[in-house]
């Protein structure tokens, strides 16, 4: 089962258990969100590069700062999708498996991505 953004991106594909249950935890996305998110990280890499070359070259700063700005904002947009993706699938599935404490982790989570 497939689940689609508010963006219309494909979020996870829940075909595998995220209970603890004792076992390593694994993402399973679908094999289209998963390229989705390494292109993303790919053009992000490429963006990192890019400002390592404006810092060498001395580029302005404030040109900088803004390419940084846009990086920033590029990785937020993947942390965005893995979270959506993750409430949609492995969040309810603990809470469903009676694993509440995840409601506890997904909060430490979110107040890391947001600071």
């Amino acid at each position: 089962m497939e689940m689609t953004t508010s963006t219309g991106h494909a979020a996870a594909d829940a075909h595998d258990n995220c209970s603890s249950g004792g076992m390593e935890r694994k993402s399973h996305h679908s094999d289209k969100t998963k390229a989705n998110l390494l292109s993303r990280l790919n053009r992000i890499e490429g963006q990192i590069r890019g400002i390592k070359g404006l810092i060498e070259k001395d580029t302005y700063c404030d040109d900088v700062l803004n390419q940084i700005a846009a990086a920033q904002s590029a990785l937020n947009s993947v942390g965005r999708l893995l979270l959506e993706g993750h409430m949609k699938s492995c969040i309810v599935e603990r809470i469903q498996a009676g694993e509440n404490e995840v409601i506890d982790e997904l909060l430490v989570t979110v107040n890391k991505l947001m600071k």
